[in-house]
């Protein structure tokens, strides 16, 4: 595998993992900012049973852990074909 080939994969794994990272973040607020408007609310059923849940907040954070790992794994192939190759 030629040597740019190399940079442009450890590029995208490092895009993902800032990506992921970002997501991970949004989903952390997402989630504080809904569970603080709930708290706000007169009806303590809602806040005390989560219903309506949310998928958001968690999809961000989930979604965020996997850009993260398949960022990782690309970068750590493209390191490897660099030192090896």
């Amino acid at each position: 595998m030629p040597h740019m080939d190399l940079w442009v994969l450890m590029g995208l794994g490092g895009l993902f993992i800032v990506l992921g990272v970002v997501a991970l973040f949004w989903g952390v607020g997402e989630e504080k900012e809904y569970y603080r408007a709930i708290a706000n609310r007169n009806d303590l059923r809602e806040y005390m049973e989560h219903t309506p849940e949310r998928p958001e907040p968690g999809g961000l954070k989930i979604g965020g852990v996997i850009a993260v790992v398949v960022g990782l794994a690309m970068l750590i192939i493209g390191g490897a074909f660099w030192f090896w190759g």
